[in-house]
């Protein structure tokens, strides 16, 4: 069925039905409607005398009548009673509508239309009832339409907001209440005649018009149906309640003062941190207290001078200039509208906004209301600003075993009441508890830094770099105690532009893992270094992790499972045995190698918890690497596995604290961790700040870090690989591929060494040397080149005698690159050098003393 009015409307009301006479009289088209008014179906009634069909017996010789009439040509309206067949009372009371019709022969027939009484008058009744309720209701009482514009007000709303009822249809709720009230209400009423779930006691506030002061509302809000069900609006009724808001506030502005100390005793100095004890006072004064705060340290306390702390609001009282250096350490605000800097009272430091901005330095004129305080010690009241918008303001030196450490400004804005007696009594008291705190955690800071500077000289400086890799990192220490941790990161250059990806983490706090962790990471650089297999550096490391410590028997190894290192060990598990434990150095750490060339990564872990890698377009993945036992422990072999990552992968190692906490199992933080790595893509500096700001670390618990690479093979063109021969005719060969590898790059500077030294390679891979030899070179930041054979004795560079005619080959290439060395590989060994890239300036002779030195 289709209609051009919309569901619910006024036809569905007033049962509005049509049938159609033929010309013999009789009943010819019978509607639905019809049928639904009438209690008959079509089958029922087409083809029937209507007049036998529905009127009463006594009725029935005039109504034979009129249908007569109307055959006839002749238009008529009236009241006709109907009864329901099978029933002998009247049920009904119809008004019929008759026009005379023609049929396409000629003949006259006749169209009804038929509306039920009964439906009529309860429209009529239903709207007394409504004017009624809606015009003598002792409340406000308003209705929206769909569009949340007012449909219908009645009088006394309009007594509240002005003018008559009938002025306030169209309008919206911005014409009566603030923004951020009417987004408020704008919200509500979206929700109720989204849900239809009514909202009772919805507390609004405003100014009438004409009104000095501010009102309050209670406001009950209900969807309004039509008859079919069909929603047409929103009712409102509205209460003033200021009356009963202004007692309930001053209840319980008798109750405030107690509980804001108790508060404050709970919550103030918890964490022994300066700037986290100032915000911590603001959470404690805003809103409870006043409705915009700041605090000001002096910058002597902040910056950790030795100075005596008295000396540090000195310089304002000796010179009269102003006073001494603050810093903005806190600012809190409980106004939405309120923008930073908007308390009065602040010297010629200050910004454009009268305010200085949060974390910058600043003085206090000598004669203003704060630099009074800080010289007295004693609260003083500060001029509200011009905008009127703070009306009072306390200014609270902040006094710790009669020393001044800084100050906090509490304000209240215009519709607060103004600070009283009372008020700065209990300023006071809250700015002379955090201050004791904050003294405590400047003697903390300074234990705390001194830690630290052992610690993190103990981890890489900067931001690393590695041929083909972008790698980004992050380390955060615990602070819950001045201890320092045992987590530590490396990325270490090899031969052949590969990298080195470590992190590790020794199991414990405090300055013995420290220490143990600046061994272990210097063990790890010097194995390296030796271009050991990873499985290879991860068995000495082992060794040298049991040899820090004297081992506590058999039950070292416990905890770690049953399953020869089957499953990642609990941290937890291992820190919670730290005491049975506090002789043995036991470490977790994985170990991986990055060749940029084929882009595959060689990892191999000692308890570690296994990386994760994020390419491009897929879901983030824990890679299988097997855990192996910690560092420490002894007498299990490591695994290493081989992984080829794509173009623009991202590999993830870190430490246990990135993803473990005592309120969170271990499987959790994986899954969060691997969702927080969704989209790799981004800039890496973003990915590492995403995570750590999306994941929930508990952080305090323990210490994370966190090294993050993004893959960047070499591109084809700037590898050059070739296989030779073995035959005297190589060397010329390789001489060859070398000077025109060399040239297509642009690096005519480096031919003539890079040919004599390749020359000298490729001759002792044939001397010395087994099988095929290949010969690569590799651009990046430096020109790597590689000779590749089959042969398992490593060369060693000797002194030649003055009587050789030989054996001088590896001392030139010595002297000539920036480094050199070789390696093992699976089916041989591979001896190389590096030249650094010409910048321009004429290369270095060697001297008369480094030429004699061959021989």
């Amino acid at each position: 069925m289709w209609q051009s009015s919309p569901p619910g409307s006024i036809y569905d009301y007033i049962r509005v039905a049509s049938f159609s006479i033929g010309p013999d009289g009789l009943i010819e088209q019978w509607s639905r409607r019809a049928a639904g008014l009438f209690g008959m179906a079509s089958d029922e009634v087409v083809g029937r005398d209507p007049v036998e069909a529905f009127m009463p017996a006594e009725l029935r010789p005039d109504a034979h009548r009129r249908v007569g009439e109307i055959l006839d040509g002749k238009e008529w309206t009236g009241l006709v009673p109907f009864r329901i067949p099978g029933e002998n009372a009247v049920r009904g009371l119809a008004e019929i509508y008759v026009m005379p019709s023609e049929t396409g022969a000629g003949e006259r027939a006749a169209l009804c239309i038929v509306v039920d009484v009964r439906a009529l008058r309860r429209i009529e009744t239903d709207l007394a009832a409504s004017q009624a309720i809606f015009g003598q209701s002792p409340f406000g009482f308003v209705l929206f339409g769909t569009d949340f514009a007012v449909v219908r007000a009645n009088k006394r709303f309009a007594t509240v907001f002005g003018g008559e009822a009938d002025d306030h249809r169209g309008r919206t709720v911005e014409d009566y209440l603030a923004r951020p009230e009417a987004e408020r209400l704008s919200a509500t009423l979206e929700r109720v005649l989204e849900t239809g779930e009514a909202v009772t006691d919805l507390q609004l506030v405003g100014t009438p018009p004409g009104s000095l002061g501010r009102r309050h509302w209670s406001m009950n809000l209900y969807r309004v149906h039509s008859g079919s069900g069909r929603p047409v609006g929103i009712a409102g009724l509205a209460t003033d309640v200021t009356q009963r808001h202004i007692a309930a506030r001053e209840a319980a502005s008798a109750r405030r003062n107690l509980a804001l100390l108790n508060e404050a005793s709970a919550r103030i100095g918890n964490s022994l941190d300066l700037e986290t004890t100032a915000r911590e006072l603001l959470d404690v004064a805003v809103p409870g207290f006043c409705d915009l705060a700041s605090v000001d340290l002096y910058q002597g306390l902040l910056t950790g001078e030795e100075a005596s702390p008295a000396s540090w609001g000195r310089h304002h009282q000796e010179s009269g200039t102003g006073s001494a250096e603050l810093r903005r350490v806190a600012h809190a605000s409980a106004v939405s509208d309120a923008l930073p800097g908007v308390l009065p009272g602040v010297g010629a430091d200050a910004g454009d906004s009268g305010q200085p901005a949060l974390g910058s330095v600043h003085r206090y004129p000598f004669h203003s209301p704060c630099a009074v305080a800080l010289r007295t010690g004693r609260v003083e009241d500060v001029p509200g600003d011009e905008r009127g918008f703070v009306h009072s303001t306390l200014a609270v030196p902040m006094v710790a075993h009669d020393i001044v450490v800084g100050l906090v400004q509490f304000s209240r804005t215009k519709g607060s009441e103004p600070f009283g007696e009372r008020d700065r009594a209990l300023a006071t008291e809250l700015a002379a508890r955090a201050a004791v705190c904050i003294d405590n955690a400047r003697l903390y800071r300074r234990e705390h830094e001194r830690a630290l500077i052992l610690q993190r000289s103990l981890l890489p400086p900067g931001d690393p770099e590695a041929a083909g890799l972008d790698i980004a990192c992050r380390y955060l220490p615990g602070n819950t105690a001045t201890e320092v941790g045992g987590d530590w990161f490396d990325v270490i250059e090899l031969p052949g532009h590969r990298t080195a990806l470590v992190v590790g983490d020794v199991m414990g706090r405090g300055l013995r893992a420290a220490v143990a962790m600046g061994e272990l990471r210097t063990a790890v650089r010097t194995l390296a270094l030796l271009d050991l297999e990873p499985a290879e550096v991860l068995s000495a490391l082992d060794e040298v992790a049991r040899g820090l410590g004297t081992p506590g028997g058999g039950e070292r190894s416990d905890g770690f499972g049953a399953g020869g290192g089957a499953q990642w060990p609990s941290r937890a598990a291992h820190k919670s045995r730290e005491a049975d434990l506090s002789e043995v150095y036991l470490a977790t750490c994985v170990y991986a190698v990055y060749d940029p060339v084929t882009r595959r990564c060689t990892f191999a872990n000692a308890g570690h918890l296994p990386p994760v890698v994020a390419e491009p377009g897929e879901p983030a993945l824990l890679l299988d690497v097997p855990p192996g036992m910690p560092l420490g422990v002894g007498g299990e072999p490591f695994e290493e596995v081989e992984v080829e990552l794509k173009e623009g992968a991202l590999l993830a190692l870190y430490t246990d604290g990135l993803v473990e906490s005592r309120d969170h199992p271990l499987d959790e933080g994986l899954d969060a961790f691997r969702q927080a790595l969704a989209e790799p893509s981004q800039p890496l500096e973003d990915v590492c700040d995403h995570v750590l700001t999306t994941l929930d670390t508990r952080h305090g618990e323990d210490d994370i870090a966190l090294l993050m690479a993004r893959i960047q093979g070499l591109a084809p063109d700037a590898v050059g690989d070739w296989r030779l021969p073995r035959e005297l005719r190589s060397v010329a060969r390789a001489r060859e591929l070398a000077r025109e590898q060399l040239t297509a790059w642009g690096l005519d500077d480096l031919v003539d060494t890079t040919e004599l030294l390749v020359s000298e390679l490729v001759t002792n891979a044939l001397r010395y040397g087994e099988g095929e030899i290949r010969l690569r070179l590799l651009r990046d930041r430096t020109l790597v080149c590689e000779v590749w054979d089959a042969g398992l004795v490593q060369p060693r560079r000797r002194r030649a005698r003055d009587t050789d005619e030989g054996g001088r080959g590896l001392q030139l290439v010595g002297l000539l690159s920036a480094a050199w060395g070789s390696r093992r590989t699976p089916r041989g060994k591979t001896v190389w050098f590096e030249l650094a890239l010409p910048d321009g300036e004429p290369a270095a002779e060697l001297s008369v003393e480094q030429l004699l030195s061959m021989y």
